[in-house]
């Protein structure tokens, strides 16, 4: 009766809080610059603004935006930096490891907003390692935690320059099943997935193999029913565009099998590239323009004090902007984001309406005897 009434109750404030949606979006959007496909509430040492202060900074400039924090937690090993505290994983030879409390901190803050503030943000779930098994497991009992909070998952890294290599207990695989089960996992209950995933190896060598490329393929063909972002167009701060990027990219972009993978333009390290000369930038707008519905916009911003730090982010696409058609600029930094993230929060709220108060999912069994085990 009790699981009954809850879900009852959860089905009535998700209605209310629907119906009170179109006008908040309305009222922030109108003069709206951009949405934020990609931005992070806190920083490598789970520190960051309060959700409630994000909102007030995002003000009448930005429409909606994603709000996750970060899965890793940088280490502060006192026989590696002695009283430095690092609060970022370039500031340290130590290990980072994945913090699973950050979705509970995102759900917290994300509860302690009104319904119109709510309206303009979409959590999303982070704090699993995507190496494990267990991360689906992770990213279901956070779901079913914290019902009508998140619409996605991630961003989670696979290959990321610096990154994978300081991980914990090694670095994630595009081959990985733990990964495969993620991806199920996201189509069933109709998350988004936010994927970091460099597009290369950094300062690789004449003539090397690019596997990267050949896995990230096949994962994508492998689960042509989960949304995928693929962040930063897989460009870093030293892992630059192979040879042929944006060839590839059309090709993908125009072949039917790829149609549920999106790339978002995130962080000002993806914009040195875009906006590095006047025929990037010509070539670029050229891709975008000829597959408008397909890129989204994000600052990849890290715990801001203020919206100056995003805003220059968007500013530094400015030569970008002026390329793209008026309809395709629109749809990059607004209705694209609106689409596939209002279908997010219908499919995830169904989800946990049809698996809330269900049994919890049986783990396998334990061995019970032998040598060196109780019973």
């Amino acid at each position: 009766m009790r699981s009954r009434m809850a879900a009852v109750t959860f089905v009535i404030a998700l209605t209310l809080a629907a119906a009170r949606v179109p006008l908040a979006q309305a009222k922030s959007c109108a003069d709206a610059k951009y949405s934020d496909s990609h931005f992070h509430l806190t920083n490598y040492i789970q520190e960051g603004p309060s959700a409630k202060d994000y909102v007030k900074m995002m003000g009448t400039a930005v429409c909606r935006s994603t709000l996750f924090g970060i899965p890793l937690q940088q280490e502060w090993d006192y026989g590696n930096s002695g009283d430095f505290a690092p609060a970022y994983y370039l500031q340290s030879d130590a290990p980072l490891y994945y913090y699973s409390f950050t979705d509970a901190v995102i759900a917290t803050e994300y509860r302690s907003l009104t319904p119109e503030q709510q309206a303009r943000l979409d959590p999303m779930i982070t704090g699993f390692n995507p190496a494990d098994m267990y991360a689906v497991d992770h990213i279901r009992r956070v779901l079913l935690t914290f019902p009508g909070v998140f619409s996605g998952i991630g961003e989670f890294t696979i290959h990321k320059e610096f990154v994978s290599a300081k991980i914990a207990g090694g670095p994630a695989s595009l081959t990985n099943p733990a990964l495969d089960s993620i991806f199920d996992f996201a189509a069933e209950a109709g998350l988004v997935v936010l994927m970091h995933n460099d597009v290369n190896m950094p300062f690789p060598k004449n003539g090397q193999e690019n596997y990267i490329v050949t896995q990230l393929r096949a994962l994508f063909l492998r689960h042509p029913k989960t949304t995928v972002i693929w962040a930063h167009v897989g460009l870093g701060r030293v892992v630059r565009p192979v040879p042929d990027q944006l060839a590839m990219l059309d090709r993908a972009l125009s072949d039917p099998r790829f149609s549920n993978v999106y790339i978002d333009i995130s962080w000002d390290e993806t914009a040195k590239y875009i906006t590095s000369s006047p025929e990037a930038v010509a070539a670029t707008a050229a891709l975008i323009n000829k597959y408008p519905d397909r890129f989204l916009f994000g600052t990849d911003v890290v715990a801001p004090a203020s919206l100056a730090s995003p805003m220059a982010v968007y500013d530094l696409y400015a030569p970008l902007w002026k390329a793209l058609t008026p309809e395709t600029s629109q749809k990059v930094r607004l209705s694209n984001y609106q689409r596939l993230f209002d279908a997010a929060r219908v499919s995830v709220r169904a989800w946990e309406k049809a698996n809330l108060g269900k049994p919890r999912r049986v783990p396998p069994p334990t061995p019970s005897s032998g040598p060196g085990l109780s019973p």
